[in-house]
């Protein structure tokens, strides 16, 4: 049986939960999803490991379950991060066209030279988004490849996180015998699946509420220009909840997901929900909107930080198509006519889209992480379906024979053209400084 090199896995490990979605690339491009884990997380806190023994466990449940599910066996992940940590900015390099016309090579030197920013030794570049290209200062252009010119720059958004946490992430990982395909920025992956050309184009501010982080990314003109991240999330309404009404974390969740309501004018004062207490005392009868009055204040805290977040990146008149909610904590009735109070502006809740498969379980905001990472890896793949890579990420479950791993000659043929052109690169950058 031959090695299936057309499957992605995505692996979302959150605060509150990990999931794994093994999803296989049809002739066409399309992704479906085969394979589906997902385990409880107790790991994490605000989307940072903090302990690595139970991240471990958790992931392995994940990854064990999608395995049985799609029956193969998974060698490789794309991982999803999160956490205060991250931060990120904008930033432009400038070069000299080398032939009067772009190539590849003058692209490279462009990137880097935008790249080339401070960054403190503890912190690393997670992703480089070209957001735009100028040529001779003509701007807008998206694919300035082969266009003619003399000065070309680039407008780019770095995203850079600490280096330990984004290491205990992979450390995490390789724990369980697999290795890291790429780490994606958590909210830059739900916009893959949530969010549509046209709002990108319109300019559109994506807030991704989730169990230990509410993450933000802001879209003009197709091209992402802020990403943040707020320390406030659905474990705080999981807490406020338990203190409120002196209930233990767990029973406090189960409320909050079967009964909440964050707008207290849309929950019914004649309907009547059980409330478990602590220890030996019996459950308490209270009607739902005393538990939208606990919700509530929190859900308006969390929407006025991200109004502050965006005020400060200096976008918020730019992003005319409003807000898009999405992630787990997002669904809570009364969400979305919360913030169109907050934000006065149009507010709708995102299901993530682009697969096919499961659609009945995955058509929910849970999944949006997930989802947006497989599309996140199929764009990342290299573009010639020629070219396998030495190690597949995913194996069918039955024996293989040796050759079926041994790289492909059109694999064999790029590494050894690799080989001049680091020369050809090399004379090339002498002859244009000395």
């Amino acid at each position: 049986m031959e090695i299936e090199h057309n499957m992605i896995v995505a692996l979302d490990i959150g605060t509150s939960k990990v999931v794994c979605l093994v999803g296989e690339i049809s002739a066409d491009g399309q992704i479906e999803v085969i394979g589906i884990g997902s385990h409880p997380s107790k790991g994490l806190k605000k989307g940072v490991v903090v302990n690595i023994e139970s991240t471990v466990s958790s992931i392995q449940r994940a990854v064990e379950e999608a395995e049985l599910m799609a029956g193969c066996k998974i060698h490789s992940v794309t991982v999803g991060i999160a956490g205060s940590h991250i931060s990120s900015q904008n930033s432009h390099g400038i070069v000299a066209v080398r032939d009067g016309e772009v190539t590849d090579f003058d692209l490279e030197r462009v990137i880097d030279a935008a790249s080339a920013v401070a960054i403190p030794a503890d912190r690393r570049i997670i992703h480089i988004l070209p957001q735009e290209y100028l040529i001779d200062h003509q701007e807008g252009i998206k694919e300035p490849l082969g266009m003619s010119g003399v000065r070309l720059e680039a407008k780019v958004h770095l995203v850079t996180g600490a280096a330990n946490a984004i290491q205990n992430i992979e450390k995490c990982v390789r724990r369980c015998g697999l290795e890291v395909d790429g780490v994606v920025l958590e909210q830059l992956a739900s916009s893959y699946a949530v969010l549509t050309a046209d709002e990108k184009d319109l300019g559109v501010c994506m807030v991704d509420i989730g169990g230990g982080t509410t993450d933000i990314a802001i879209f003009t003109q197709g091209a992402i220009r802020h990403t943040g991240v707020i320390p406030v999330a659905g474990d705080q309404v999981t807490n406020d909840i338990a203190m409120a009404l002196r209930t233990p974390s767990f029973h406090a969740d189960q409320l909050k997901v079967k009964y909440a309501c964050c707008l207290a004018q849309l929950a019914s004062a004649d309907e009547t929900i059980k409330v478990p207490s602590v220890g030996d005392r019996p459950p308490r009868d209270l009607n739902r909107q005393a538990l939208a009055e606990v919700v509530e204040p929190r859900y308006d805290e969390l929407f006025t930080l991200v109004q502050d977040e965006v005020r400060r990146s200096g976008y918020d008149n730019l992003i005319a198509a409003g807000i898009v909610l999405t992630g787990g904590t997002s669904k809570m009735e009364g969400a979305v006519e919360l913030a169109e109070e907050i934000f006065h502006m149009p507010v709708r809740l995102a299901m993530p889209k682009g697969v096919n498969g499961m659609g009945d379980i995955l058509e929910n905001p849970i999944f949006s992480t997930s989802i947006g990472l497989l599309h996140y890896a199929r764009e990342d793949q290299p573009q010639s379906s020629s070219a396998s890579p030495t190690r597949p990420n995913i194996e069918i479950n039955e024996p293989i024979s040796a050759e079926v791993i041994k790289p492909s000659s059109s694999a064999v043929a790029r590494q050894q053209k690799n080989q001049p052109g680091i020369l050809s690169r090399f004379k090339t950058w002498l002859s244009g400084n000395f």
